[in-house]
């Protein structure tokens, strides 16, 4: 198998690459180089299906890879990519209006569109602060706080559990998404939790994601990650170390999906735009 096909596929699953998106872009890089290089045979099929199958959540990855293969084209591979700037440009658009004067925004993970939409808020002139939980056990929120901090955005950084304690404080949770499905948006482990509580205290819910994070499979399967990545067999003997990698928030508690073609309150007004 091609080399670089088996680094992004390593990349992936090791989260050195991360974000739905940025994992999407990276398999149609390696898928574009072995097509260039071997044209649309056996190999490219099989560089396709073992990328595909790094990371079954992130649905962008899956619906640009199943586009790749029946389009079997190098021009195709290219306009998928430029897909995800353009469509980018316009989600950050749409989430940056969201954001008003002297709100606490919370999020949760690290997302580019997130993150891009609150630095546009930022350049737009709006004054807010944005919480930042840890996001165990990778710690991704990390990369969230330290960017937004670069951007002279005032950050304050959380331990996950006291989402619940701060979010009396917060005016809008924004969140990045992985798969937007029929029953609900699947995210990093604890947006559930985050999305309950939220309702709890009246603060309303957003997920921001291109279109091409809708998902239309019959099935998903959350990943569960290495439970070394929590605690070391060592230190707990005896019991089962459970590491999901997502969870579902159920329509119900969602006040919106922003999108590049606009914000959406249910499934139905989705796919059917």
């Amino acid at each position: 198998m091609d080399r670089l096909v088996l680094k992004t596929i390593n990349d992936i699953k090791s989260l050195k690459i991360q974000g739905a998106r940025n994992i999407a872009i990276a398999a149609l890089d390696a898928l574009l180089h072995v097509a260039k290089k071997s044209g649309f045979g056996q190999e490219f099929y099989e560089a396709a299906d073992m990328l595909e199958s790094s990371r079954t959540t992130a649905v962008p990855l899956y619906n640009v890879i199943e586009a790749a293969k029946r389009r079997k084209s190098i021009d195709s591979i290219k306009e998928l990519k430029t897909f995800f700037q353009i469509a980018m440009e316009n989600v950050v658009e749409n989430g940056a209006k969201l954001i008003k004067d002297d709100m606490v925004v919370m999020t949760h993970c690290h997302s580019s569109e997130a993150v891009l939409a609150l630095k546009a808020a930022k350049t737009n002139g709006r004054r807010f602060k944005v919480i930042v939980t840890e996001t165990r056990p990778k710690m991704q929120g990390i990369r969230t706080a330290q960017e937004l901090a670069s951007a002279k955005i005032p950050v304050e950084y959380a331990i996950d559990s006291a989402a619940g304690l701060y979010m009396k404080d917060a005016s809008i949770v924004i969140l990045g998404c992985d798969a937007i499905r029929k029953e609900g948006i699947y995210n990093k482990i604890g947006t559930y939790m985050i999305a309950l509580c939220a309702k709890e205290h009246d603060v309303p819910v957003y997920f921001i994601a291109d279109s091409l994070k809708i998902d239309r499979r019959d099935s998903i399967e959350i990943e569960m990650r290495p439970k070394e990545e929590v605690i070391s067999p060592k230190e707990l003997k005896g019991a089962k170390v459970l590491n999901p990698a997502f969870d579902c928030t159920p329509w119900k508690l969602v006040s919106g999906v922003i999108t590049e073609r606009g914000i959406f309150r249910r499934w139905n007004e989705l796919i059917n735009s």
